[in-house]
């Protein structure tokens, strides 16, 4: 395929945030970073997100207000299956579909007739998501090697890192002595051992974070994190937007992530690299492709290692640090790499809008990391339609539409029972039981656990 011919491409974000969103939500920054990346080359771009979201392009709401932004902590399964019936509406429209919806981008990638591609962008070790990746499910994208390493047996189609526009980010050489916490307000990501770091060396922290709506956040600030403020020097900001967030890395002295979670990527540490300020971190998840130990900052497992680091941070050189990140981890690199995945779900045949890209950047065929092999698979022509149980229309020759119809559905069934994660919200069986009513054999084990290319 030309790979400079303009391609219709459609960008699908989650309901949670805004495109770009107002402070945190890392899915959607990079979901606008992609659309304004692959726009300004001259593709014909189309962003499934919610009403109150600011993209190049054309806009397709699925909610009207990010569900966040509204205090939503309820169930966001139907607002998800909203936002793949959208998708399924115009799906004659693109030439490749990009979803960021986590596991639910699954099925739109077994029901869609364009290629679809699927970024993972959060935690993909469950043990149940095994068997939903290993259903041969082409345009598996993961953010990090490491993500990818927990399912070694999965066809990943590449390993993208996640990139910024970080060219305009602030830097001084000169900087204070305090330390800050940029992230959620989760047990997970180690705000307890930054503020027992801060203790142990005698700084100051100042923590930019969210208490969200969620039970179990405000609990943990509540009663473990505000408790916590009494034993060391801290600041507690909130959650900052983009420009106060990136003031508050110039100014410090270094940015601590001691959560003891795999982190799939870490857009905090390419953050704060950007601005020159060296991160202490926990060597977890994918925070090693991104912290050179020693160069960048400092890898530790326990928390006093960390605390005794710190002053060595003094020896670091902030402006290489930054040059460094700017060139790993910029946005046109990572526009790059999807740009070449794109490519080669389409093959040589591939679609286009007819017009060539007015700014098609460096060769893409080098900028994503494929981890296997993956030739591209005969596409079957598309003739017939049959409906699936949850209303979204499956394209396929008359004798596959059926099996593919209750693939779809057995495939949702086999993340819904017994109360699976999808999509980042816990469903169980009352859904399994509605799809069962449209589709008897969601309801039958045997069948639900058949993988179907």
């Amino acid at each position: 395929m030309d790979t400079h011919r303009r391609l219709r491409i459609a960008q699908v974000a989650p309901p949670f945030e805004a495109v770009p969103p107002a402070a945190y939500g890392g899915t959607e920054r990079i979901v606008c970073e992609l659309v304004r990346g692959l726009h300004r080359r001259g593709h014909e771009v189309t962003t499934f997100a919610s009403g109150d979201s600011e993209v190049p392009g054309r806009l397709v709401p699925t909610v009207p207000r990010a569900l966040r932004r509204d205090g939503y902590a309820g169930d966001p399964a139907p607002f998800l299956l909203a936002t793949q019936l959208a998708v399924a509406d115009h799906r004659h429209e693109f030439d490749v579909v990009h979803a960021h919806l986590e596991f639910d981008g699954l099925l739109l990638a077994r029901i869609l007739g364009a290629p679809v591609v699927t970024t993972f962008h959060h935690r993909i070790d469950q043990p149940w998501a095994a068997s939903l990746l290993q259903r041969r499910t082409r345009g598996l994208v993961a953010i990090s090697r490491n993500q990818a390493s927990t399912h070694p047996g999965v066809r990943w189609e590449a390993v993208i890192h996640n990139g910024l526009t970080l060219d305009d980010a602030p830097f001084s050489p000169d900087r204070g002595s305090d330390l800050c916490f940029v992230g959620r307000m989760a047990p997970e990501k180690g705000v307890r051992d930054a503020i027992e770091i801060a203790r142990l060396t005698g700084r100051r922290l100042r923590i930019a974070a969210k208490v969200g709506p969620d039970p179990t956040e405000q609990s943990y600030w509540e009663s473990v994190i505000q408790p916590s403020f009494a034993t060391a020097d801290v600041e507690y900001l909130g959650e900052l937007v983009g420009t106060d967030r990136d003031r508050l890395y110039v100014e410090s002295y270094a940015a601590l992530m001691p959560g003891s979670w795999p982190e799939p990527f870490g857009l905090v540490a390419i953050e704060a690299l950007a601005c020159g300020t060296p991160v202490l971190a926990r060597p977890t998840g994918g925070l090693p492709e991104i912290i050179r130990d020693g160069i960048d900052g400092f890898l530790a497992t326990e928390t006093a290692e960390l605390a005794a680091l710190v002053d060595r941070v003094e020896t670091l050189d902030r402006a290489a640090i930054r040059a460094s990140v700017l060139e790993r981890f910029s946005a046109e690199r990572m526009v790059d790499g999807y740009l070449a995945v794109y490519d080669r779900l389409l093959g040589p045949a591939g679609r286009g809008a007819g017009e060539p890209a007015t700014a098609a950047g460096p060769r893409v065929e080098a900028a994503a990391t494929a981890v296997t092999e993956s030739p591209l698979e005969a596409a079957a022509t598309t003739e017939a339609a049959a409906t699936v149980g949850v209303g979204i229309k499956v394209e396929a020759e008359p004798a596959e539409a059926a099996d593919l119809e209750m693939d779809a559905n057995a495939m949702v069934a086999d993340a819904m029972v017994g109360g699976a994660m999808v999509g980042g919200a816990m469903v169980g069986d009352a859904m399994v039981a509605d799809l069962a009513a449209a589709d008897p054999a969601v309801a039958d084990p045997a069948r639900r656990s058949r993988a179907r290319v």
